[in-house]
């Protein structure tokens, strides 16, 4: 029988994110579909969404791994403007609808970890 339990799925660094900094992508598969996904640092601590904008389903990435506004204070989506609380992906403002889909994320001994959940596995290239 499967496990079911979430896995740690080792990201990066601990010092590859900084507050405010340029985000680690890592690509995951999310309800069966294969989607980029971004870790950042905000107030210290590690976070992680899938990079996509509740508006309408596009990266929000204006620059590659870019995701910061020019305050550092709000995840913005490039296309429409539509803002997200770092800290929690909830809409702070824009055209959005709800909030990001948050990736689990875990920091020890340097080290950033993401967790797996039913619907949010690890990407596997196929050889």
């Amino acid at each position: 029988m499967p496990d079911s339990a979430q896995s740690a799925i080792p990201l990066c660094n601990s010092g590859d994110l900084t507050d405010g900094g340029r985000a680690v992508p890592f690509d995951v598969v999310f309800a069966g579909q294969t989607c980029r996904a971004f870790a950042i640092r905000f107030e210290g601590q590690p976070h992680a969404y899938l990079n996509r904008c509740t508006h309408v389903a596009m990266e929000l990435d204006y620059q590659p791994d870019q995701f910061f506004d020019a305050s550092g204070r709000w995840l913005m989506c490039a296309t429409h403007g539509a803002e997200y609380a770092p800290d929690t992906g909830q809409c702070a403002g824009g055209p959005c609808r709800g909030g990001l889909v948050k990736v689990a994320l875990s920091e020890a001994d340097g080290v950033v970890h993401w967790h797996t959940a039913y619907n949010l596995k690890p990407f596997e290239f196929l050889d």
